[in-house]
């Protein structure tokens, strides 16, 4: 029965959709206490003096703390930056409550407890605090200026430079001697992520023993549960994570966040539990933002338009503080600025720098669509100054002159899987029609038309997986790449698989279940998921980076594999017969040829279980997992055509046209990409 590649509706949807599903504001615990954070309304700003007296007495408060009064007994060290690029990396400590200096608007001063959310809130404004205020760095001019200081212990705001520049003299000789060149500087404004779901938590103690329960509205539950016991002390063991139903996360729920230590901290030491779910006006100050970069970028070619050179050089806003992998993202796009082009000579250059400004981190591709469109937009430009068309520029340069190829490697040295790009750019351009597109272009601009017509295009390559963990390893940062999975088959036939990576959107739950229906031959219904619990999946590295399918989903694939070759040899073992000869059809496990023979595969689960009959040495139960570490990165790509109509006398621009032609390999479930996609 072939369920890859059918469209199945999820099977996760019906309790989205009417309000079964559990968020974190859902969930509660008896006698539970509200944080409400006191937050700073200056950017940069030593404290004079924090005083809570007056928010003690407002009703409902159980108790209000400065950052002086947590020092000691409530955590072991600041928050993880879990990235640190470079050895000489410039790291200030960022503790979850400031204890003598405020470094961005938004910045934790205090934090109250009280027996609501409201009455917190209250108590909040009752929380007096003094201010020695001092000159802001603003931007990232202000600070690669230097003029003022991010934090004032420190000499500079520059916290690290980062190259991938073998050959600087090569590329810049190259830029020298060539026919043509372009040099364009392009501004990735912040960007504030927005889910449908603010971030919240939960920390629930045990009433007896040092247990701890702490949920999160996070796409990180394993490495968040790493990450508090490294930072509270609390001892990893005692620790039980939860990401109930997310809405949503986008890469700004994949960090260890002030609020949440603050919540296992304080619950840890009044042994009650104690909860905080973010306004929307919090979501804007305090949780991670997106971008914030200049980029600066050369492109050199020949007299026919084919590239010589790209050189790069990128300054990066971290914001105030590093965050779990502030440093490291800017740094995923260092890969792609060559894009799907062939190039003999590339440089890139970071240089991070600290500002009073909430802190950066990963959101929506985390550094990689930055660099799609400094290369894509610089290409456009090359295209003008060399004469060519938009698409005939990108196909004289495309990886191997565009045909399918496996094992190329990039300008960067990372070598890409697989590619075929100028297939999918013909297929793009065909579907928006681009002859009668450029024909009609031509006659408007002819007419001197007041509505003009604007095509644009790129080819855009992903580096997605985020694995294998050596390179990751290479690259300085702290967590692996691999995947865990757990495929059981129940003694009733029934499939359970645990999986490490956490959905929140996804999809994971029916994917994972037609993966291991398909290759068992029974029925989606049949496999139930678990995940995102640390208790019942207590391996796995989560979700984000486009890793769910290429890392996780292949452990399952693997596990299953596994499950169903212990199945054959338990058959084979009751029928008498060579394992060799033992065929899975249809469900069904069979002597080839023979199917008077069959016995369904899940009809062994039980025979596992009493492990009545098993083959010597063979342990009970049908059950077998993986930690899947692939051997590389994925490349995944695609050609996108947008066709806008722009009003030239009111600068009004409308989009009339868009077409996507992604290549992303194997589908699972077609539905759930085109939504995706969409």
């Amino acid at each position: 029965m072939a369920v890859m590649g059918t469209r199945m509706l999820r099977k996760e949807d019906p309790p989205l959709v009417t309000g079964e599903a559990k968020y974190i504001d859902d969930i509660h615990a008896p006698g539970e206490l509200w944080m409400g954070m006191v937050r700073s309304t200056q950017a940069n700003a030593n404290l004079v003096s924090v005083d809570v007296s007056a928010a003690l007495d407002q009703p409902g408060v159980v108790a209000a703390y400065t950052g002086a009064d947590l020092v000691d007994g409530y955590w072991i060290a600041p928050l993880p930056c879990a990235w640190p690029v470079t050895p000489d990396m410039v790291n200030p400590p960022h503790y979850p409550v400031a204890i003598d200096h405020a470094s961005y608007v938004g910045d934790i001063v205090a934090v109250v407890l009280a027996s609501s959310r409201y009455e917190a809130a209250d108590a909040v404004e009752h929380v007096v605090v003094e201010y020695e205020t001092l000159p802001a760095v603003a931007s990232l001019e202000a600070s690669a200026a230097d003029t003022a200081m991010a934090h004032p212990d420190l000499e500079t705001n520059k916290a690290y430079t980062w190259a991938l520049d073998a050959n600087p003299e090569g590329v810049a000789a190259a830029i020298e001697s060539a026919a043509h060149t372009v040099t364009a500087q392009f501004t990735q404004q912040r960007l504030i992520p927005s889910a449908m779901e603010p971030r919240g938590c939960l920390a629930i103690p045990a009433v007896y023993g040092d247990e701890m329960t702490f949920y999160s509205s996070s796409q990180v539950p394993h490495l968040l549960k790493v990450m508090i016991a490294a930072t509270t002390g609390l001892p990893e063991h005692n620790l039980r994570v939860i990401a109930p139903a997310v809405g949503g996360g986008f890469g700004a729920k994949l960090n260890v966040n002030a609020d949440e230590i603050l919540a296992v901290a304080l619950a840890n030491k009044l042994k009650k539990p104690v909860r905080w779910t973010e306004t929307r006006t919090e979501a804007a100050m305090s949780t991670t933002q997106g971008r914030g970069q200049r980029q600066n970028i050369e492109l050199a070619c020949d007299a026919d338009g084919k590239l010589t050179a790209v050189r790069v050089y990128i300054q990066a806003d971290m914001g105030a503080y590093m965050q779990l992998i502030t440093p490291g993202t800017p740094l995923l796009g260092s890969f792609l600025y060559t894009g799907v082009y062939a190039c003999p000579n590339f440089g890139f250059v970071c240089e991070g720098f600290f500002t009073n400004l909430t802190p950066t981190d990963a959101y929506r591709g985390a550094g990689r669509p930055e660099a799609s469109y400094a290369i894509e937009r610089a290409m456009d430009m090359l295209a003008a100054e060399v004469g060519l068309a938009p698409e005939e520029i990108r196909r004289r340069n495309y990886a191997e002159g565009g045909e399918f190829f496996e094992n190329w490697e990039a300008p960067s040295g990372l070598v890409f899987d697989s590619g075929n790009y100028a297939p999918n750019l013909d297929k793009a351009l065909a579907m928006a029609n681009i002859d009668e597109l450029r024909a009609e272009q031509a006659r408007r601009r002819d007419a001197g038309a007041t509505k003009q017509l604007g095509i644009g295009m790129c080819t855009y390559v992903e580096l997605c997986g985020l694995a294998p963990s050596r390179a990751l390893g290479d690259l300085g940062y702290g967590a692996g790449g691999w995947e865990h999975a757990t495929v059981r088959m129940l003694p009733t036939g029934k499939v359970e698989v645990v999986s490490g990576s956490t959905p929140h959107g996804q999809g994971h739950e029916t994917s994972w279940s037609m993966i291991v229906a398909d290759k068992m031959g029974i029925d989606p219904a049949d496999v139930t998921v678990l995940h995102s619990d640390t208790a019942r999946s207590p391996l796995g590295l989560d979700t984000y980076g486009s890793r769910s399918l290429a890392v996780g989903g292949v452990a399952i694939a693997m596990a299953t594999d596994r499950v169903i070759a212990k199945a054959k040899a338990i058959v084979a073992h009751q029928m008498e017969a060579n394992v060799d000869d033992i065929v899975l059809e249809n469900g069904n496990l069979m002597v080839a040829g023979s199917p008077d023979s069959a016995t369904p595969i899940q009809a062994v689960g039980f025979a596992a279980f009493t492990a009545h009959n098993l083959p010597e040495g063979m342990e009970p139960n049908l059950q077998e997992q993986v930690s899947f570490d692939p051997p590389n990165f994925a490349f995944p790509f695609g050609t996108h055509v947008c066709v806008v109509e722009v009003d030239v006398g009111t600068g009004h621009v409308a989009v009339i046209d868009y077409v996507a032609v992604d290549d992303c390999g194997n589908q699972v479930n077609p539905m759930i990409v085109e939504g995706q996609v969409h």
